[in-house]
């Protein structure tokens, strides 16, 4: 539990920093981003794999690519449902998966111990 707990803070943090770096990319607070963190994992576990399953012809078809397509669209329904989180239009919906996938990747890389899930 506590794995966890960390986790979504280490995440919130990765969403806080690439909302600091990101002119099109608005967050209140690191609380906001904890929460939009939290409601990420959410929406990437109910909807992405629904999503995934009916865009795989052109999933494969790019070779993947279009799954940072999906990222973006999953940024954009967690910031139709925050009003603390803005993310300008889909252009910088994509820019932040790829960010973010990158600064979470560093901090989980800095941070021993914890577990990726």
């Amino acid at each position: 539990m506590l794995s966890l707990i960390l986790y979504f803070l280490i995440n919130g943090l990765a969403v806080f920093i690439t909302a600091r770096i990101l002119k099109g990319v608005e967050i209140k607070s690191y609380g906001s981003a904890v929460l939009v963190s939290i409601l990420l994992a959410v929406v990437n576990t109910f909807v992405k794999p629904i999503l995934f399953f009916l865009t795989l012809p052109i999933t494969i078809l790019t070779l993947g690519l279009f799954t940072l397509v999906l990222n973006a669209l999953m940024l954009m329904i967690v910031d139709y449902f925050m009003d603390s989180f803005k993310i300008n239009n889909f252009g910088w919906a994509l820019i932040m998966g790829i960010v973010l996938s990158i600064v979470n990747a560093l901090l989980f890389f800095l941070i021993p111990g914890v577990v990726i899930i």
